[in-house]
């Protein structure tokens, strides 16, 4: 009986640390797999549950594999600028200046200035040599924000840099050598404009070599308490007070909202939180009417003509399982949705 008592003993011992090893294998393993899920789904600032959000993140990774030229599209305030750092943060130029400028922002003939310099002499004001962004970002990445908005004659002067490489500051005769990567955002729909004429077809295809659309916030409500939580963060750091708690029923209220400004106005209704709360919480009261009379802008325009026919194409020859066409088209399913809704196609057949 006393062999048999110490033999049970053993077994038991035994037992336990055989189910001891697996649970810690088994605790390992979820630790790998939710480290490769956050690798996923977050991309320096951006995170996302979302995904709608996930194929952009993917898509963003892949660009900053590359030097090629970038077009980040979507809604005013969905972060492209934000996305923009990301990728040059992530490339091999992130130990080189990251230059940016809003195309919209200054008259065509100071935005002429800005970007390729000038000599001395050149205009009246011109007192001395400027060297411009390109020759600034060069060994880097220069930031072209609102890029339907440049004029025809300043289009045919970046598409000169880009195909040759080369800069020519105003009222200069010599030409210098830029190493310069170029991204490009915009809110327009390109396609209109240069249907219309107001975008040459040379520049158009030259800055659209590799395309990222940013969809909408209202599109990803699931990332709505992250952003809230670093917004927060951010504003407090500024302000040098500690990060209010938001209330569940202020976050009720944020998620019920269309935020047709999007990740900018969720920005500015936070700020005007922090100046109108008291204490270490944020209530409903404390955020500014969310009621707007604006309708959210129209969805980016495809990325090309054919996207449509193809995305039929996957859905003939997975015989309409939506899943394995995502696959096959390499999208995940979500963003095949969007871009079905986005083209008029019947996404609920």
């Amino acid at each position: 009986m006393a062999v048999a008592a110490t033999a049970a003993r053993a077994i038991a011992d035994w037992e336990r640390h055989r189910v001891g090893e697996a649970l810690q294998a088994q605790e390992r393993r979820i630790e790998a797999l939710e480290e490769s899920r956050d690798r996923d789904t977050r991309f320096s600032n951006l995170a996302t549950r979302a995904g709608a959000m996930t194929e952009v993140i993917r898509r963003l990774r892949m660009a900053a594999k590359s030097d090629v030229t970038l077009l980040l599209r979507g809604e005013s305030g969905t972060g492209k600028e934000l996305a923009a750092k990301a990728v040059h943060s992530h490339s091999s130029r992130a130990a080189g200046p990251y230059e940016a400028v809003n195309c919209a922002a200054l008259p065509p003939a100071i935005l002429e200035s800005e970007l390729f310099g000038h000599v001395k002499g050149a205009f009246t004001g011109a007192t001395r040599d400027h060297r411009g962004l390109f020759r600034q970002a060069n060994k880097g990445t220069l930031f072209l924000d609102e890029i339907g908005e440049l004029p025809p004659e300043l289009q045919a002067k970046v598409l000169r840099v880009l195909q040759e490489r080369e800069v020519r500051p105003v009222g200069g005769d010599v030409s210098s050598r830029v190493d310069v990567r170029i991204i490009a955002a915009t809110n327009r729909n390109l396609e209109e404009d240069l249907a219309a004429g107001r975008l040459r077809e040379d520049f158009y295809y030259r800055i659209r070599v590799f395309e990222v659309v940013l969809p909408p916030l209202r599109e990803r409500l699931e990332d709505l308490p992250a952003l809230v939580e670093r917004i927060l963060k951010e504003l407090a750091i500024a302000t040098g007070r500690r990060p209010p708690r938001l209330e569940v029923a202020a976050l009720k209220k944020l998620e019920t909202y269309r935020w047709p400004g999007n990740i900018r106005e969720l920005r500015n209704a936070l700020e005007h939180a922090l100046v109108t709360a008291t204490g270490d919480r944020i209530r409903p009261e404390d955020l500014p009417p969310l009621t707007s009379s604006r309708r959210p802008g129209p969805p980016p325009a495809p990325r090309d003509p054919g996207e449509a026919e193809r995305i039929l194409e996957a859905l003939r020859a997975e015989r309409g399982h939506r899943s394995r066409a995502a696959k096959r088209l390499g999208v995940s399913r979500v963003t095949l949705w969007h871009r079905m809704k986005s083209l008029g196609l019947d996404t609920g057949r």
